[in-house]
């Protein structure tokens, strides 16, 4: 089974670490690294900090409170590209898996 690297530029600062300690596997967890499920867990509040961020900018928008444009186009492709990374992560997690599952014993 070949698995690609998932590059990314988005600014996010925890993806590096996600899509390289998912190549790692399921070994032990070394005394610097935190587990796989702490990583997915933080990654996920941050995406969705992001999109509450998002539609709150977009909000205040609309209801005239800011006129800055550029920061609520900004803020909406940083959610969006951050949501579109956690669905490739998802795809290829839930990939592997039902290869896993047609592997002979």
């Amino acid at each position: 089974m070949h698995v690609s690297a998932v590059n990314s530029t988005s600014p996010i600062t925890s993806a590096p670490d996600v899509a390289s300690r998912a190549t790692r596997g399921a070994g032990p967890v070394d005394s610097g690294q935190r587990p796989f499920t702490e990583v997915m867990s933080q990654f996920l509040g941050d995406i969705n900090g992001q999109q509450l961020q998002a539609q709150q900018q977009v909000t205040q928008f609309a209801m005239g409170e800011t006129d800055s444009v550029n920061d609520v186009v900004l803020s909406v492709a940083k959610a969006d590209m951050s949501f579109r990374f956690l669905m490739e992560i998802r795809n290829r997690l839930i990939s592997s898996y039902q290869e896993i599952q047609r592997m002979q014993v």
